[in-house]
């Protein structure tokens, strides 16, 4: 399956799992963008500032017209319009929205970088990635590649029964 953009989602503030649907939800209100994969839902450990609560991370492949500067914009009103204050580098937050890729390719800019540089360094990132996107080749290696060649500690999918409000802080 061939995507126009790859967006993560992560949240650890909340009912986390319905953040990440309300976020998907609000991504497609305006009709310019059009989710067509959707990683299962993992709960991840906190990265970079350990001592916060666990995170829930996921990601979505999507069809879009949006240039990577717009759709940016976009995941950024997401994250303002479910209440994300940015307080603090890898602090809690209700929601995270990060452009991974575009089709648009390299784009190296002082507030967006893609492919994002630190994809192949976070588990929670390359897991739900690796659920719709596995052959995807980033510096040569494919996401697999990536995934199993670091840290994968605390990374898990949700069981397909865990509905998302069993899930709440």
């Amino acid at each position: 399956m061939t995507f126009d953009a790859i967006i993560a989602l992560g949240s650890n503030i909340g009912d986390k799992r319905a953040n990440i649907a309300a976020a998907l939800a609000m991504l497609v209100e305006s009709g310019e963008v059009r989710i067509v994969a959707r990683s299962r839902d993992f709960k991840t450990p906190p990265w970079g500032k350990t001592d916060q609560p666990w995170f829930v991370n996921a990601c979505a492949g999507v069809e879009t017209s949006l240039a990577p500067r717009p759709l940016l914009q976009h995941c950024l009103a997401i994250e303002r319009r479910l209440g994300r204050i940015r307080e603090e580098k890898w602090g809690p937050r209700i929601i995270d929205l990060d452009v991974l890729v575009h089709r648009a390719g390299a784009v190296d800019e002082p507030d967006l970088v893609l492919p994002h540089p630190r994809i192949s360094e976070r588990a929670f990132v390359l897991a739900p990635l690796a659920d719709i996107a596995p052959a995807l080749v980033l510096n040569g290696r494919s996401i697999v590649d990536w995934l199993d060649g670091i840290d994968q500690t605390g990374v898990e999918p949700f069981d397909d029964g865990d509905a998302p409000s069993s899930v709440g802080g």
